[in-house]
């Protein structure tokens, strides 16, 4: 094929491309503007002239398929879709924001230059940097909530086509997605792109993984959706008789959900008993009310079927805060399995699909939903004018405001407050007041008098007491979780922190100048770990806080630094976590490297490693500290693989559970020391109403030598289950 024709056949399947964008425009509710869309496109196809992607296909198709995905799946108009042909044209080409503007409108350049920002990623090469930027960005989205939807369709495309980058790319990006892009559409109530987002990430991050349980999801396919006709069926035909205009469909959990509760339960696949779910979107009768149509279905379903009396969540009343609604309800099939349908009225439908975002700040007549959107980016702002919060600080703030669950409280009066699930008696104190909360000594939680971390229960009434004289103490900061609370303890317990340092230092700096040393600006990196080993801390702020709030003391400090004639200077310290007790270099692909103390990785797992100024750091792939490195510092991601070397042993955790029994403790113990030929480092055993629960601090050599412990365990009389632990959590 000639050059010339294969740039007329690329040129075709642009073409066709775009007047699929169009089609899907066209369908929509929105006003017809085709003509400055397809200025758009012309624009950008012009602009991009013979630029290609990683994957070696023209890059006009990557704005095209941007558009797309902002149009069909978020429901957004012809702005959003000129924009998101546009948003790439001033980062990559000569045009400036001024060029959009005279030819689209001051509307698409902001958005344009909203997105322009953040190009790349919420972050880069400095992840401090690129955090700032991903601020401003949360700034324009309280004016134009436009310019977050696009990115998130922008980061949708790039997903789907990761595959033409770089294994350590990969993690980049989807650790990165994992991190904030997929909590932000789920606040944002786009459910079918958070889903699809958190399974690509899945797939980059634990391909085998993802690859198994994608695979048993196919091969069970054929024989789920039989239980699923035989469901489904009565229902429909209920549903039919009582004239409903309809649609049923089958629901099936995401690789990804099924991997996090096969992680969080320690359960096999077989064991994910909600799998299959089922859906019906409804067109209500003329006249009448959606809810109670809701109700209605409901009642129909639970004619036919038994109803799980603790699974019924009803959405209607209370919607989430992203703006969901339905009500679930889980019946008994005909299977013997438990099966959740969803409920839900056609616009309940599109809401939950593509997002009430993609309505709100255009139209007037805002709903008690659309509020609450407007509730979250008020929480946001207030998040954003603390002068004092970095912007790492302000990115893992405000990871809090995206999650929706909720619990719904009373005052007094009987007025209703909604706040996050798990607020406690002083996040309500803080929500009512901040200075109600700073001056709170308790609460009483219907009538009954509760401490002040007293986790809040939906339909609790709360009154708050408080006292003058009473001021905030440093352990409220664990008592809090809302954004609110965390920020205005944070700012006062911050401010003081710094007068305590700088009173520690002076008492530090006076005791070493009395042993006869002459103290420069700053001490050595040695003379730290020192004062860290000694005082067992984790860092030289926290050493100085503690001196000058006179909590430690400084009597034997001739002891540790007599055989140190030196001058002393403090240079920069290396990060919190590597300095636990497993940091033992040994070398990985001529690298030093060393165990991450937070999840202690051992053969067989899934690594990655980072690199740092001392060396490389090894973390297991799902590791919480690991998935926010990925997102914060990719250029440092190490690929890393275990690779055979001299015979070493690791610490590793092991539950053990089930009926208690004379000499389920000596059957346990046999099989790990003597038939496995293991050593046990740490043993504790509880018992409770006849149920007998052990964790095991185990030395082991491979991930294979916990799962034939756990196997062989599962084979004593009695025992139920047998999993591997976080050793935290001995």
């Amino acid at each position: 094929m000639s050059k010339a024709q294969v740039l007329q056949k690329e040129n075709e399947m642009m073409d066709n491309a775009f007047e699929e964008l169009l089609k899907d425009y066209l369908n929509s509710h929105h006003s017809k503007k085709t003509d400055i869309i397809r200025k758009a496109y012309q624009f950008a196809k012009t602009a991009h002239a013979g630029v290609r992607r990683r994957s070696g296909e023209p890059y006009i198709i990557h704005p095209i398929a941007v558009a797309h995905i902002a149009c069909k799946d978020i429901g957004l108009g012809s702005t959003s879709i000129c924009a998101a042909l546009l948003h790439d044209v001033v980062e990559d080409t000569d045009y400036t924001v001024d060029d959009i503007k005279d030819l689209f409108g001051e509307k698409v350049a902001e958005i344009v230059k909203g997105l322009t920002k953040i190009s790349g990623g919420v972050f880069g090469e400095q992840a401090s940097a690129q955090a700032e930027n991903f601020r401003k960005l949360i700034i324009t989205m309280s004016e134009d909530i436009r310019v977050v939807l696009i990115k998130i369709a922008d980061r949708l495309h790039n997903m789907r086509t990761l595959d033409s980058q770089p294994v350590a790319k990969q993690y980049k990006i989807a650790g990165e997605t994992e991190y904030i892009y997929a909590p932000l559409a789920h606040r944002l109530g786009l459910f079918s792109i958070k889903t699809e987002l958190e399974d690509l990430s899945f797939k980059y991050n634990f391909p085998e993984k993802y690859e198994n349980i994608s695979k048993r999801l196919e091969a069970e396919r054929e024989k789920r959706m039989e239980v699923y006709d035989k469901f489904s069926l009565p229902i429909m035909n209920k549903l039919n008789s009582y004239g409903y205009e309809f649609v049923m469909k089958e629901r099936i959990k995401s690789a990804f959900s099924i991997w996090k509760k096969m992680e969080a339960k320690q359960i096999p696949f077989e064991e994910v008993y909600d799998i299959l779910g089922a859906r019906i979107v409804f067109k209500p009768h003329p006249g009448a009310d959606e809810k109670i149509e809701c109700l209605k279905i409901y009642n129909l379903i639970t004619s036919i079927y038994t109803l799980h009396p603790g699974r019924t969540r009803d959405w209607l009343n209370t919607p989430k805060a992203n703006g969901y609604e339905a009500l679930h309800v889980t019946v008994m099939g005909p299977d013997g399995q438990w099966i959740e349908v969803q409920i839900r009225s056609q616009r309940m439908d599109e809401i939950a699909e593509k997002g009430l975002a993609a309505h709100w700040n255009y139209k007037k007549d805002y709903s008690l939903s659309e509020s609450k959107i407007e509730e979250w980016l008020s929480t946001v702002n207030e998040l954003l004018k603390n002068p004092d919060s970095n912007a790492m600080h302000f990115l893992d703030t405000f990871k809090l405001t995206l999650y929706d669950a909720e619990v719904f409280v009373f005052t007094p009066k009987g007025e209703m407050k909604t706040l996050p699930s798990g607020s406690t008696a002083l996040d309500f104190a803080f929500d009512i007041h901040s200075d109600i909360g700073m001056h709170c000594i308790g609460a009483k939680v219907n009538n009954k008098l509760v401490p002040l971390s007293y986790v809040l229960q939906s339909g609790d009434q709360v009154e708050i007491l408080v006292a003058k004289q009473q001021t905030p103490q440093p352990e409220w900061i664990n008592y809090v979780t809302t954004v609110k609370a965390k920020e205005k303890l944070t700012t006062i317990f911050k401010q003081s922190s710094k007068l305590f340092r700088k009173k520690g230092e002076e008492i530090l700096r006076d005791a070493l100048e009395a042993l006869g040393y002459v103290v420069k600006k700053d001490f050595n990196n040695e003379t730290i770990k020192l004062l860290l080993d000694h005082f067992k801390l984790d860092s030289l702020d926290d050493v100085l806080i503690k001196i000058g709030k006179e909590e430690i003391s400084l009597t034997d400090i001739p002891e540790f630094v007599k055989h140190k004639s030196r001058k002393l200077t403090i240079k920069s310290l290396t990060p919190s976590f590597l300095m636990g007790k497993s940091k033992k270099k040994e070398t990985i692909d001529n690298k030093n490297y060393s165990i991450a103390p937070c999840c202690k990785p051992i053969p067989g797992d899934d690594i990655i490693g980072f690199k740092t100024e001392d060396g490389v750091i090894i973390h297991k792939r799902d590791c919480p500290e690991a998935v926010k490195l990925k997102s914060q510092y990719g250029p440092k991601i190490v690929e890393a693989k275990w690779e055979q070397t001299k015979e070493q042993v690791y610490s590793a955790g092991i539950e053990i559970e089930g009926i208690d029994r004379k000499h389920i403790l000596m059957d346990i113990v046999k099989i790990i020391s003597e038939d496995l030929n293991a050593n046990i480092q740490k043993l504790t055993v509880k018992t409770f109403d006849g149920i007998f629960n052990a964790k095991i601090n185990v030395y082991v050599r491979h991930v294979n030598d916990i799962k034939k412990i756990c196997t062989e365990a599962l084979k004593i009389n009695g025992i139920e289950r047998a999993t591997r632990i976080n050793e935290h959590d001995i």
